[in-house]
């Protein structure tokens, strides 16, 4: 159905907004006159802050193996550097170390993280349910996740990898022939586990079904097929550049190709083009990012795809500023921790907390003293994490340590502390 599109934030216009967050503005957009917004927007004041985020981290503790995604088959994280760094897949260190994407005290941070940042929810990355390559692993993780997400009162949504399905075929474990079925079955499965949560991401009632594509499904014809048991069925958002007929909107992502190192000036006219193309849907997502720099080469997995300079914080910056001024319903946050293509703004050695204190700014410019959330307390998680895993076992520490939780979730931080303060040495 045609949807209208909203104006202005509540109380504040889109661009005064993020002018207010004193991030810089060198660049030029030029972008049409904005068409008035819909009741799309699931929050009426400011756009939603959704961050890409990848399930897909094994480690010993865990799960009894270091994943790929921590070895990509050339690194070994059980051996060290002179400054006892784990040897990871990876040119920056998350502050917890390498870490598995099924660990409760890990999901428990990340969500903690995500809630005092005021990031409201994840897109994850999912390959589907099937038990091949680490796909049936990934979505264990997911369904983890989810559990904490909600936990939090956070929004989900899933980002699907039709290339999955390419890969089952090419790799013999499918036939061409039932692609369709397949796909039909996958929907099925999202629909039945997520889709009518109240937490999942939804426009309009209709669940949000990103794609990291379609690299496979690439007619409308087949996603016509794909939806056509679903009720509601979903809309569709692709990546900028496979958009197909009857798909609701698109998102930008890294334009990172042949290795070439990308200056400022060339992200900026990328993202002005995609924004261009985003006015006239329906439903707006815009992207930003804190850099790109891959370690595909080192390990021996393919050429670079690129590289692009954090310049200190700079890049998220005005990649986020650009996003922002667009009033988009969504801005996907690109990505929470994809260690390998060196996207990441979950807390790292090389970055501590400062991508999560800029979206605290963000959130204050937006609801003020409804946010009340401080950069020195994104430190907290990291502590209850260390005390969780230097307790394991303890029953009676850990029931107050999940108070802790609880307590923080609801924006009690002084209580949380002095739980934590009462545990610490």
């Amino acid at each position: 159905m045609p949807i209208s599109r909203r104006t202005f934030f509540k109380g504040m216009g889109a661009l005064a907004a993020a002018q207010a967050l004193h991030i810089n503005t060198t660049y030029a957009i030029s972008t049409p006159n904005p068409l008035p917004k819909s009741i799309l927007r699931q929050t009426a004041s400011r756009p939603l802050l959704m961050a890409h985020y990848m399930p897909w981290y094994q480690t010993p503790e865990t799960t009894g193996y270091w994943g790929w995604h921590w070895k990509m088959d050339h690194f070994d994280p059980n051996q060290t550097d002179a400054n006892g760094r784990p040897q990871i897949a990876s040119h920056y260190m998350p502050l917890t170390g390498p870490y598995d994407s099924s660990d409760p005290a890990l999901l428990e941070y990340q969500v903690l993280l995500m809630k005092l940042s005021g990031i409201d929810g994840v897109i994850v990355d999912w390959y589907g349910m099937d038990d091949f390559r680490d796909y049936a692993q990934i979505n264990q993780a997911t369904g983890k996740l989810f559990e904490y997400i909600q936990k939090a009162g956070l929004k989900f949504s899933i980002c699907y990898e039709d290339q999955s399905i390419k890969h089952m075929v090419e790799e013999n474990r499918l036939s061409a022939d039932d692609r369709l079925i397949q796909g039909q079955t996958v929907m099925a499965y999202m629909q039945e586990q997520w889709f009518g949560d109240a937490a999942y991401l939804k426009a309009n009632d209709q669940p949000l079904l990103f794609i990291f594509g379609p690299q496979y499904y690439k007619s409308s014809s087949d996603w016509e097929a794909l939806f056509a048991d679903l009720d509601p069925q979903p809309g569709l958002i692709t990546l900028d550049k496979h958009m197909v007929s009857n798909a609701l909107s698109s998102y930008p992502w890294p334009p990172m190709t042949g290795g070439i190192t990308f200056n400022r000036a060339a992200i900026e006219a990328y993202l002005s083009d995609f924004y261009r193309k985003a006015a006239r849907w329906d439903y707006s997502v815009g992207g930003a990012f804190p850099g790109f720099h891959d370690i595909y080469a080192e390990a021996g997995v393919r050429d670079s795809y690129g590289y692009l300079d954090a310049e200190g914080g700079e890049t998220f910056n005005y990649t986020l500023q650009m996003a922002l001024d667009q009033n988009p319903d969504v801005i996907q946050l690109i990505t929470w921790n994809d260690y390998g293509e060196g996207t990441i703004i979950e807390p790292t050695q090389e970055f501590g907390y400062q991508y999560l204190a800029k979206l605290q700014d963000v959130r204050r410019v937006f609801d003020g003293a409804d946010f009340a959330f401080t950069a020195d307390q994104l430190e907290l998680p990291l502590r209850l994490f260390n005390l969780r895993k230097a307790h394991v076992g303890d029953a009676d520490i850990n029931a107050n340590l999940n108070e802790a939780f609880t307590q923080m979730i609801v924006g009690e931080i002084t209580p949380a502390v002095t739980i934590l303060d009462r545990y610490s040495e």
